[in-house]
C-alpha cells in the first residue's frame, strides 16, 4: 500500500516517537515537559555531531535537521508567534490527553520528526567497506559510470513531460491555430500581426470554447469569473497552445495559468469588497512613496505605467489592482509618468528601475519608446529592465522595430537593458518564443526566466525539464519564486519542503548555466527572502492540521533592525495527496518531510 494511505494518528505517532513521548508523560506542568524535551534533543545533537564517522552521512544530516526543526518549536517564543504550542500537544498525548483538533498532517510531521531523530539513535555501527578503495582512473572510470546512470534517470524522468518544441507539438497548433481564426474571423496575416491578437484578445468564455477544447468545469468556473466582472483574457495566440485532449495532461500548467478554477473565482468574490487589502499580499500599498512606484531594496525600483495585459494569469501578483484584459485606461496619465520618473531621478541611489505593470510590452512602440528615453535621460539609472510575459503570450509583439527601440537606450559599460519574462512550463516553449528571444538577444537584450513553483509545475523533474530547454533558447533562469501565501490562490501553492527537495535532488543534477535559478519567498513588504539558506528563516511550529509555521528574517537583518515575518506553509500531507490523486506516487517524494 503507498505510504500516502496509510493512517497518521496517534497510536502510529505512539509507536515511532517511543523514545520521546514517554520522556514526558510524567512532567508535572508544561514548563518541565518544554525542558525536558528540549534538553532531549540537544544531547541528540551533541551525540549525533560527536559520534558521526562521515560514513553515515544520510542519517546524520536527517537527524541534526531534525533535531534543529524540533528544538526551534519548543520555546514560548515559538508558541507566542504562531499562536500553537507543539511542546503542550506533544505533553498531552504523551499523558492521554485527547486533542481532537490534531489532524493526521500534524501526526504525519511528528511522526517523521521522531522517525528522523530514532533513525540516529537506533543506528548501528557502521561496519568497515571490505571493498578495496579506488584510487586514480579505476575510480574515474567508477565515478563516471555512477554519473551516467544518474543522468539517464535524469533524463527519464525529464521526458515525461511534453515541450513545445517537438514536431508533434508543432503540428497539433497548427490544427488548433486555424480553428481558433475561424472563432474569431481571422487568416495568416492576421496571426502574424501583433495588433491584430490585442484587439482579439479573448474574454467570451463561450469564444474560447469555440477555439479550443474546454471542460465544463473549465468553462463554468470562467463563466462565474466573468459574471463576478473578474479580469479574464487570452490571446489568440496562446489559445492555440491549449490541446483538445486536455486530460492527457500536456498543457495542465498552461490551463492553470488562466482559467480560473472555482476556488478562486468564490475567493475573489468573497473579497470583491476590499480586494486592495485582501488581495495585497507584497503590501505595495505601503512600499509606494509615490504614484506607479515600488520600492524594496535600496537600488532597485518597480515603475508600473501600464496597468493591464493581453492575458491573465490566475495567480498575479497584482490581480487586485488589474481591472481587465487590455483595459482601454490602463496607460497612466504622461504628468503622472513623468511624476514617477522625476522621483527615480530624485533618488539617485535607484540604479536600477524595472518596468513592469502589467505588462509594459503591450504598449505601442511610441509608448515604449518615450519611457525608455525618460528612463535614459536620468543619469542614476544604468540598468533598465523590462518584466514581461509577451514573449510567452504573444512572440510576435517582438518585432524587430520594439527590439531596436530597446537597443537604442543601451549603452555597453554605460547603461544595460534586459528582459525578464515567465516562462513556466516546457510546453510553453515554441519555434515562436525562441524566434522572440533570439531577436532580442541579436539586439544585444539579455532575457531572463522567472518560474513560479505552483502546484501545476511542481512534480518530480518538471521544473528541470524547463530548464534544459531555457538555456537551448538562450535564457537564462533567474528566480523560482515560491507561489505566495494568497488565499485566493491556495490551490496553486506548495509546501517550501518541496521547493527545497527540487533543488537538491533535481535542480542540482544540472549543468551549472542551467541552474542558476535562486528558490525565494517573498515577504509582505519586505521583498524576497532566500530559500537556500536555512539562516534566512526558522521553523517555529506545526499546526494542527499539518501546516509548518516559518519566522522569515528580512534581508536588511545583517544591515538594520527589521521586524521579521510569520508565514503559515501548506501541509505537505496535502500536498501529496494531492500528487496522489492526479497519478503521481507519493514514495518518489518520501524525503521531503526532512527538508525544512
Amino acid at each position: 500500500m503507498p505510504a500516502i494511505d496509510r493512517d497518521y494518528d496517534l497510536d502510529r505517532l505512539r509507536t515511532e516517537a517511543s523514545r520521546l513521548l514517554p520522556l514526558v508523560s510524567g512532567c508535572r506542568s508544561l514548563g518541565a515537559a518544554r525542558l525536558r524535551l528540549y534538553t532531549l534533543v540537544n544531547r541528540l545533537q551533541f551525540d549525533v555531531m560527536s559520534a558521526f564517522s562521515g560514513r553515515e552521512s544520510l542519517r546524520f544530516v536527517r537527524a541534526r535537521d531534525c533535531a534543529r526543526a524540533l528544538r526551534g518549536m519548543l520555546t514560548e517564543r515559538s508558541d507566542r508567534l504562531a499562536g500553537f504550542s507543539v511542546a503542550q500537544a506533544l505533553w498531552d498525548l504523551a499523558r492521554g490527553l485527547e486533542r481532537p483538533d490534531l489532524a493526521p498532517g500534524f501526526y504525519a510531521e511528528m511522526t517523521h520528526l521522531a522517525r528522523g531523530l530514532a533513525s540516529w539513535l537506533d543506528r548501528q555501527p557502521p561496519t568497515a567497506s571490505r571493498e578495496p578503495t579506488m584510487e586514480g582512473r579505476d575510480a574515474a572510470v567508477a565515478r563516471s559510470l555512477a554519473l551516467d546512470e544518474l543522468w539517464a534517470r535524469a533524463e527519464s524522468a525529464m521526458h515525461r513531460y511534453a515541450d513545445g518544441l517537438s514536431p508533434e507539438a508543432v503540428a497539433r497548433r497548427d490544427r488548433r491555430r486555424e480553428r481558433v481564426l475561424a472563432a474569431l474571423g481571422g487568416n495568416e496575416d492576421d496571426w502574424r500581426n501583433w495588433r491584430w491578437h490585442l484587439a482579439h484578445t479573448i474574454r467570451d468564455p463561450d469564444l474560447l470554447a469555440r477555439g479550443t477544447r474546454l471542460r465544463d468545469e473549465e468553462l463554468a468556473a470562467v463563466h462565474q469569473a466573468r459574471e463576478a466582472r473578474l479580469p479574464f483574457g487570452v490571446t489568440p495566440y496562446y489559445a492555440s497552445l491549449l490541446d483538445d485532449d486536455p486530460d492527457a495532461g500536456r498543457d495542465r500548467a498552461l490551463r492553470a495559468q488562466v482559467l480560473p478554477p472555482r476556488a478562486y473565482v468564490e475567493e475573489m468574490i468573497a473579497h470583491s469588497d476590499r480586494r486592495g487589502v485582501a488581495c495585497d499580499f507584497m503590501l505595495e500599498r505601503d512600499t509606494s512613496p509615490v504614484d506607479l512606484v515600488t520600492r524594496r531594496y535600496p537600488a532597485i525600483a518597480i515603475l508600473k505605467p501600464f496597468n493591464t495585459c493581453p492575458q491573465i494569469c490566475v495567480y498575479c501578483q497584482r490581480n487586485w489592482e488589474i481591472r481587465e484584459a487590455m483595459a482601454p485606461d490602463a496607460l497612466a496619465p504622461g504628468p503622472v509618468i513623468e511624476s514617477a520618473c522625476r522621483w527615480i531621478a530624485e533618488h539617485p541611489a535607484v540604479r536600477e528601475v524595472l518596468v513592469t505593470g502589467g505588462d509594459p510590452l503591450a504598449m505601442e512602440d511610441e509608448q515604449i519608446a518615450a519611457i525608455m528615453r525618460r528612463l535614459a535621460d536620468i543619469r542614476s539609472v544604468d540598468v533598465i529592465r523590462i518584466g514581461s510575459r509577451i514573449p510567452v503570450t504573444l512572440p510576435q509583439r517582438i518585432t524587430a522595430r520594439l527590439a531596436g527601440i530597446l537597443e537604442s537606450v543601451r549603452v555597453p559599460g554605460r547603461r544595460e537593458v534586459c528582459l525578464v519574462t515567465h516562462i513556466e512550463h516546457a510546453y510553453e516553449m515554441t519555434p515562436e518564443t525562441v524566434a522572440a528571444v533570439d531577436r532580442l538577444r541579436r539586439s544585444g537584450i539579455a532575457v531572463y526566466n522567472q518560474l513560479v513553483y505552483t502546484y501545476f509545475v511542481s512534480r518530480r523533474f518538471e521544473a528541470a525539464r524547463l530548464r534544459m530547454l531555457l538555456r537551448r533558447a538562450g535564457i537564462d533562469p533567474y528566480y523560482t519564486f515560491a507561489p505566495k501565501g494568497k488565499e485566493e490562490t491556495a490551490p496553486y501553492r506548495v509546501p517550501l519542503a518541496r521547493i527545497l527537495q527540487e533543488q537538491k535532488e533535481e535542480a542540482r543534477l544540472l549543468p551549472g548555466l542551467r541552474r542558476t535559478d535562486e528558490p525565494v519567498y517573498n515577504l509582505p513588504g519586505l521583498g524576497k527572502n532566500y530559500l537556500r539558506a536555512v539562516q534566512h528563516r526558522d521553523l517555529i511550529s506545526v499546526l494542527p492540521d499539518g501546516s509548518r509555521v516559518y519566522e522569515f528574517h528580512s534581508w536588511e537583518k545583517g544591515v538594520a533592525e527589521f521586524d521579521s515575518h510569520v508565514g503559515v506553509d501548506v501541509p505537505i500531507l496535502d500536498y501529496l495527496r494531492g500528487l496522489a490523486a492526479d497519478g503521481e506516487d507519493p514514495a518518489e517524494y518520501a524525503s521531503i518531510w526532512y527538508y525544512y
